[in-house]
């Protein structure tokens, strides 16, 4: 994937270098791809559901990031690297910066907006996600 994007957004302060962790990686996938398979439970509460799936992109987005040997203190400029972290398409990690907005309006705010709809294109995202990692990063 691209890193002269990654290295220039290091050069501002906005990544730092760091080389990546099998152990790290390893945890990250296994977190996300568990909260992915949780997420789709329909036995859960929307709530549930949605902080499982936005947590799933979340893990899986950093583990990408972190494979290139950057990391991030900001949790939105995970999605926004995806593009040149795995070729992720733009519609695609749009989808989870609005669900990093409606994460932080709940969390802040305390109200949460039951819209299957995004929950759906989450979780659409998150499997784009999934099939845009390395083979050994999928299982």
């Amino acid at each position: 994937m691209s890193s002269d994007r990654l290295d220039n957004l290091a050069r501002n302060g906005q990544l730092k270098k760091e080389p990546p962790r099998a152990d790290e990686l390893a945890g990250l996938r296994r977190s996300g791809l568990a909260r992915i398979a949780d997420a789709q439970r329909r036995d859960l509460s929307f709530e549930s559901r949605f902080d499982l799936a936005y947590n799933a992109a979340h893990a899986l987005a950093l583990c990408a990031l972190r494979r290139m040997g950057y990391r991030s203190e900001h949790r939105y400029l995970v999605f926004q690297t995806l593009p040149h972290t795995v070729g992720l398409a733009a519609g695609q990690w749009r989808v989870l910066a609005k669900a990093h907005e409606t994460r932080n309006f709940a969390e802040y705010e305390g109200y949460l907006e039951q819209d299957e709809r995004l929950l759906a294109d989450v979780l659409a995202a998150t499997r784009a996600l999934i099939a845009a990692l390395p083979e050994d990063e999928r299982e």
